[in-house]
């Protein structure tokens, strides 16, 4: 993977940022962030987190906008529905975060993103896309599995005339496992937002703060929690 290039899909968030420091790791040169606002509620919160990153590592940003996806999503990531509450102690309960999946889910997000992706790595000669998808999420979220990856770059061969693949640094790690690489590397994780609301810190009361508070809590980074945290 040495002297190859990649463009990786930057919200700011645990997942993606540790991806960046894990490919660099490899030997990768990340080019190129493409950052989305689908009207997400954290959008604001999204772009200022990834921007620090970008800055951090010396990434060129790209900021898309996605009116439309915004127009045909009716879940709570992007309406005025609340954005499910789940504790630490249900994070293992599929029940819970199925329904939670379901409530906070953008139709084909990660394939449409992987995409366009796609469209910026065959005009550019980026070898590599790079997405933060990982065991723990893969568990409720599909479009985080190892399948969904395989399946995609098959599709990516067909309709592009570079040789592109999409990796994921992380496809096989938890969350507890992302946080302990995220320290082994040094990545700047007071700079991430994981939150899907738009409050000032993260929130601590959605799914995807809650699973972040438990891996730090695990890994005894207490400041950064408070740092991070409401």
């Amino acid at each position: 993977m040495k002297n190859k290039k990649a463009v990786i899909l930057l919200s700011g968030g645990l997942d993606s940022v540790v991806s960046i420091a894990a490919a660099k790791e490899e030997g990768i040169n990340v080019e190129l962030a493409l950052t989305f606002n689908y009207g997400q509620k954290s959008a604001e919160k999204e772009l200022a987190a990834s921007k620090a990153i970008c800055n951090y590592y010396e990434i060129k940003q790209e900021y898309i906008e996605l009116e439309w996806l915004k127009s045909i999503t009716n879940t709570a990531l992007v309406s005025d529905k609340s954005v499910p509450e789940i504790s630490s102690d249900s994070l293992e309960n599929k029940i819970i975060t199925n329904e939670s999946m379901k409530s906070v889910w953008v139709p084909n997000r990660n394939g449409l993103f992987i995409n366009i992706a796609a469209s910026y790595a065959d005009s550019f000669g980026y070898d590599y896309i790079i997405i933060g998808a990982n065991k723990e999420e893969a568990s409720t979220f599909s479009d985080n599995s190892e399948e969904f990856i395989a399946n995609i770059n098959k599709s990516i061969e067909l309709s592009t005339l570079k040789d592109v693949k999409v990796i994921a640094p992380l496809i096989k790690l938890d969350k507890n496992e992302i946080v302990q690489k995220a320290l082994e590397l040094n990545v700047p994780l007071n700079l991430v937002n994981s939150c899907y609301n738009n409050t000032q810190k993260h929130c601590g009361k959605c799914e995807s703060c809650n699973r972040l508070k438990r891996a730090l809590q695990n890994a005894g980074a207490n400041e950064l929690i408070k740092e991070l945290f409401l």
